[in-house]
């Protein structure tokens, strides 16, 4: 069995305005959970993360030292704000597990799939 990340990406913004509603907030967990159930063993992990203003990037900067910045490194509207660690056969069970996620189908969200070497 191959081990999968599996990356949920979105707007930030719409985010912190959808979820201030209790409504958005309830069907985006009974979505979660609906996709826990359906995955089963197959999850290995996943946490919905913390807001990008609470995040610091790590970059070598001069004389070897590193530099810590606030928030992430790339300028970009879409931010991860999730992540799940699945077990499956391959991609195309992982993609099958994956889709079942409801920032799949939300128009301001994204997943991404990547293996895990080893």
């Amino acid at each position: 069995m191959a081990k999968f990340l599996v990356l949920i990406y979105g707007d930030e913004q719409v985010w912190d305005e959808a979820s201030a509603s209790a409504e958005w907030r309830q069907e985006n967990e009974a979505g979660h959970r609906a996709f826990n159930a359906a995955a089963g063993s197959a999850v290995l992990g996943g946490d919905e993360l913390e807001s990008t203003t609470k995040a610091v990037s790590l970059r070598a900067g001069d004389q070897g030292r590193p530099v810590v910045t606030d928030g992430p490194f790339v300028e970009t509207k879409e931010v991860i704000g999730g992540y799940y660690v699945l077990e499956a056969a391959d991609l195309d069970a992982a993609i099958a597990l994956a889709i079942r996620l409801p920032e799949v189908s939300a128009p301001t969200s994204g997943v991404e799939i990547r293996p895990i070497v080893g």
